[in-house]
């Protein structure tokens, strides 16, 4: 019995983790700015974006080849037509969930030290942001980028 309890302790724990890791990629997606400069330098550019097409076209993919198999073979490959539309409305799921990883991920000291300088850039310009802190993560680092794309001029990217 309290092995069971246990189990079940451990299965909810671990539920409530990934649902804090979807939202958590849920947010990074619409922290990390959108502009193709940052899509060299990180991979967040195509995942975020392949992350919002799939939100919008896997479940239509995945009603559309379920009731296809069902009409083709009829219900007794209903496990099968299942199966399909999971596997589609899986893969935002996996783009979310890598993005929530990401965003808890802690920076390399070279993107930590870069993330720094912006936000020392943006201090001196009278905009107000905060500094990375020992912990920072890529959250941190995105909403940095957020208010720099916002604030500074193009030519400070065309730098880079």
């Amino acid at each position: 019995m309290v092995k069971a309890v246990f189990l079940c302790c451990r299965c909810l724990k671990l539920s409530i983790n990934i649902l804090k890791t979807l939202g958590d990629g849920r947010r990074y997606m619409k922290t990390w700015p959108m502009v193709r400069q940052l899509g060299l330098y990180f991979p967040e550019y195509r995942v975020v974006r392949a992350t919002q097409l799939a939100i919008l076209v896997m479940p239509v993919l995945a009603v559309l080849a379920s009731v296809s198999q069902l009409y083709t073979y009829g219900w007794d490959f209903l496990p099968q037509a299942l199966t399909i539309a999971l596997f589609f409305i899986s893969l935002p799921l996996q783009g979310l969930l890598w993005l929530g990883w990401r965003a808890r991920h802690p920076l390399p000291l070279s993107l930590f030290d870069w993330s720094n300088q912006l936000s020392a850039k943006l201090t001196a310009m009278g905009v107000h942001c905060q500094s990375l802190g020992a912990k920072a993560c890529y959250l941190d680092m995105a909403q940095i980028l957020k208010i720099a794309f916002e604030r500074l001029d193009a030519s400070y990217w065309e730098e880079l």
